[in-house]
């Protein structure tokens, strides 16, 4: 019986350290800072968007690929935006998953889900690549936000806003504990991130 007991107590001792361990990299994760670095492989239906950007106008009609994205309704945007995490915490800060939202001025684009472990040690920065697969069709069919893109391509001091938001997720005694709300990271770029 005291065997017993004593397991009991050890069992339960270790997953308490886990839990504070956990505790503690979640802590350290809220004071991370987080921030859109730049965009990489940008492709519309296949095609990279440094093609379809002839002398700063965009030329969507010209491209096949996209005519038939349209005739379809299916207009994948392929991106990697990759995010710098930066740890001024003296404790490790780790994520075992996380969700996303991407918005671009504030209107949403695209979602989805990063299954990857992230650890950042105290006082470093990691960059971390998040996959974008999206259908835009519903934005490129649309006239004023086709009107909207061409003007910002064009206007060289014109801004636009990204936003990623992050919902993390870490794992407390093998179950997965998401953060409560997203971390939300903003993002001022020019047309000249897509070149």
């Amino acid at each position: 019986m005291k065997k017993l007991v004593l397991i009991c107590f050890a069992a339960i001792t270790i997953l308490g350290c886990g839990v504070n361990k956990q505790a503690q990299q979640i802590k350290a994760l809220e004071k991370c800072t987080y921030r859109v670095v730049s965009a990489t492989n940008l492709s519309v239906a296949g095609t990279d968007v440094k093609r379809l950007m002839n002398n700063q106008d965009l030329n969507l009609a010209s491209l096949p690929a996209l005519a038939f994205g349209l005739l379809r309704k299916d207009v994948p945007l392929r991106a990697t935006l990759n995010m710098e995490i930066s740890n001024p915490a003296g404790n490790l800060a780790a994520i075992n998953q996380f969700e996303y939202k991407i918005l671009i001025n504030n209107q949403e684009l695209a979602d989805g889900f990063v299954d990857q472990q992230v650890s950042i040690p105290a006082g470093q920065t990691v960059v971390v690549p998040v996959a974008m697969n999206v259908n835009v069709y519903q934005f490129i069919s649309n006239a004023r936000v086709m009107s909207e893109i061409s003007d910002f391509i064009r206007g060289g001091d014109k801004k636009g806003l990204v936003t990623l938001k992050i919902r993390p997720s870490i794992m407390v005694g093998g179950t997965l504990i998401k953060y409560p709300g997203y971390i939300s990271i903003d993002k001022e770029f020019s047309s000249k991130i897509l070149l």
